[in-house]
């Protein structure tokens, strides 16, 4: 079974797009045993506790350096023994150590189809403001290996959303997410999952 760490900031809706397909069936190879939040008020600190999921803020604000907070950061995800960490609108750039010490063990889901609209500053609505900004008729979301790189590690899967006329930056990433990550997402880990059970 594989043993993942989900890292959030906010709602955690694709944290709850796992939990939905592990219920279902849809993921029936790995399990959830820890969420971390850079956020103290992040519901899906929430959405982990409502299932007995162990569930921990780690702010930045609460270190006086940032090495404190990677530190913490890192030594917190340690204690679980993960095989894979999903970041699932962590917002915070993790540390080069934790890069290392989890080497092709952490994926991320973006909302573009890498790689457009990617890299330093493209997150949250910001990246759909700048796909409509450029026009685009076709969007999507990426889920990908992390490097030490932004945005910039291998593609595991990518799923294309269309861009209606009409479209707000808000409506744009409601559809993104309903229609691509959160279906890739759960895919991505099912599949991973499969492979570590093929290599034992």
């Amino acid at each position: 079974m594989l043993k993942i760490g989900v890292l959030i900031s906010g709602g955690g809706t694709n944290l709850q797009a796992i939990l939905d397909a592990i219920d279902c069936g849809q993921i029936s190879k790995a399990e959830i045993k820890v969420v971390i939040s850079n956020n103290p008020n992040a519901y899906g600190l929430e959405r982990a506790r409502k299932r007995g999921i162990d569930a921990f803020c780690i702010a930045p604000g609460d270190f006086r350096e940032r090495k404190e907070f990677y530190d913490a950061l890192l030594g917190k995800v340690n204690e679980y023994g993960l095989d894979l960490i999903v970041l699932a609108g962590f917002l915070v750039t993790i540390p080069p150590a934790m890069v290392q010490t989890y080497k092709n063990r952490i994926i991320n889901i973006h909302p573009s189809l890498i790689p457009a609209f990617c890299g330093r500053g493209y997150y949250g609505l910001n990246v759909h403001e700048a796909a409509l900004a450029r026009g685009v008729k076709v969007t999507g979301a990426t889920v990908h290996y992390v490097d030490e790189g932004t945005d910039t590690g291998p593609i595991l899967l990518q799923k294309a959303v269309e861009v209606y006329d009409g479209d707000t930056p808000e409506s744009l990433q409601k559809r993104v997410m309903e229609e691509a990550e959160w279906k890739i997402l759960p895919q991505a880990i099912e599949m991973i999952a499969a492979r570590q059970e093929e290599r034992e």
